[in-house]
């Protein structure tokens, strides 16, 4: 017989920190209220979510870093949002950002979830944050939690 391990969408007694970019905070801001949301109706407590604001998507990171090895957090979710511009920065910075955030689940063992919008318009990031694709802050939200319990399994 094939074992399988899932973790269960349970967020109570578990603290989760958000770290968010205020550049596109149009979008990110969206992205903040729909993690907040999902964690919530998933059983969590808001006074256990922290809400981190950092300059911009860039810096997601570093502060991810932090938390994540603060041992205050069962989760990290990143939100952000990366909308290409007439340049190719955009590119170097969900490359880098991207990495960093893989980076930290290998070396932390904790969840850090991507939850960075990469987009061609304003029009696409918006609905990628609660508009007609759905919210991408949900998403990382759940996977957090997902994962929080699926690790105390394995």
């Amino acid at each position: 017989m094939t074992i399988q391990i899932q973790g269960e969408l349970n967020a109570a007694d578990k603290s989760f920190a958000i770290v968010v970019s205020r550049f596109n905070d149009l979008i990110t801001r969206r992205l903040v209220d729909g993690a907040c949301d999902i964690i919530t109706r998933l059983g969590g407590q808001e006074d256990l979510i922290t809400i981190v604001w950092v300059p911009g998507s860039f810096e997601i990171p570093l502060a991810a870093a932090r938390l994540a090895r603060s041992g205050k957090y069962s989760a990290v979710i990143c939100l952000g949002a990366v909308i290409q511009g007439s340049t190719s920065h955009h590119e170097y910075i969900n490359s880098q950002v991207a990495s960093g955030i893989m980076q930290l689940n290998l070396e932390t063992g904790v969840p850090v979830t991507f939850g960075i919008i990469t987009c061609e318009s304003m029009e696409q990031a918006l609905d990628r944050a609660g508009g007609k694709v759905g919210n991408k802050g949900v998403e990382a939200a759940t996977a957090a939690v997902e994962m929080v319990n699926l690790l105390k399994k394995i």
